[in-house]
């Protein structure tokens, strides 16, 4: 339970920090894909005996590579590339699953094994969650520059494309983080709840960064607690956790609320 908690609220930290900019560029797309086409990728490493954070980086990366040739080389959109590319893969690392003598459970990859958690997978998300979640930091900035307006970003020196490739290289890092945690299936839960929620409470990127992370914390501790004790699995409850936090968020946001709007309409109404 010790390392479920510690694994858990790195995982949502460093989720919860990248979801911010997700949400603002309008990438929701681009995470869930990239978080289901690393399962080719960690099957193999499995097979070869390498860490699963190596398998998973090198597929995320080659599913970037792929949408981005399709889109630009062929008249299909961004959005059709994308379903296309990672939906492929994802069946990849289905049938590489299927087929795969094991003896261990590779559906913990798809669900995730957060009780399971060995000292070797804590180290990997220590030390993942922490590079990721250092460079997200020192180059906030620049990626909220990138966020609002690229032309301006370009006029003042930075490189749009290259920090969309940063991005997206920290993408496929945080995938790996959260991989342990929720498995690739719920990965993009993680990925983009934390800041639409934020994104529902605030309109400044800097308290966005303050409250999603917390947001998603507060929620994987709650998600983990709820499972223990409802006798559940750890990874769907974290994720349903956060739902709940987000359909709290969208009902009674201070300014944002549905309800808090309907309340201030029939008070100009009367």
């Amino acid at each position: 339970m010790q390392r479920a908690f510690l694994v858990s609220v790195v995982a949502a930290v460093v989720c919860g920090v990248l979801s911010c900019w997700l949400v603002l560029i309008g990438w929701s797309l681009m995470g869930d894909a990239v978080s289901h086409a690393v399962l080719p990728g960690v099957v193999l490493a499995y097979v070869l005996g390498t860490p699963f954070a190596v398998g998973a980086l090198v597929f995320g990366l080659l599913a970037v590579g792929l949408i981005g040739v399709v889109r630009d080389r062929s008249v299909i959109k961004e959005d059709a590339a994308i379903g296309v590319v990672f939906t492929v893969l994802f069946a990849l690392g289905l049938v590489l699953v299927s087929v795969t003598p094991s003896q261990t459970d590779l559906n913990h990859i798809l669900f995730g094994n957060l009780l399971g958690v060995s000292t070797a997978d804590l180290a990997q998300v220590l030390v993942l969650g922490a590079v990721t979640l250092a460079v997200l930091l020192l180059r906030r900035r620049d990626l909220t520059l990138y966020a609002f307006d690229p032309t301006h970003a370009h006029a003042i020196g930075l490189s749009p494309r290259r920090l969309g490739a940063l991005l997206l290289v920290l993408l496929a890092l945080t995938v790996v983080v959260a991989l342990q945690a929720v498995g690739v299936v719920l990965v993009v839960a993680m990925l983009i709840i934390p800041g639409a929620t934020a994104r529902l409470l605030s309109d400044r990127i800097s308290r966005m960064l303050l409250l999603a992370p917390a947001l998603a914390a507060g929620c994987a501790v709650v998600g983990i607690y709820a499972s223990y004790y409802l006798d559940t699995a750890s990874g769907p409850m974290v994720v349903l956790a956060q739902g709940g936090a987000f359909a709290v968020a969208y009902l009674l946001a201070p300014r944002r609320g549905l309800l808090r709007r309907r309340g201030r309409a029939a008070v100009a109404v009367a």
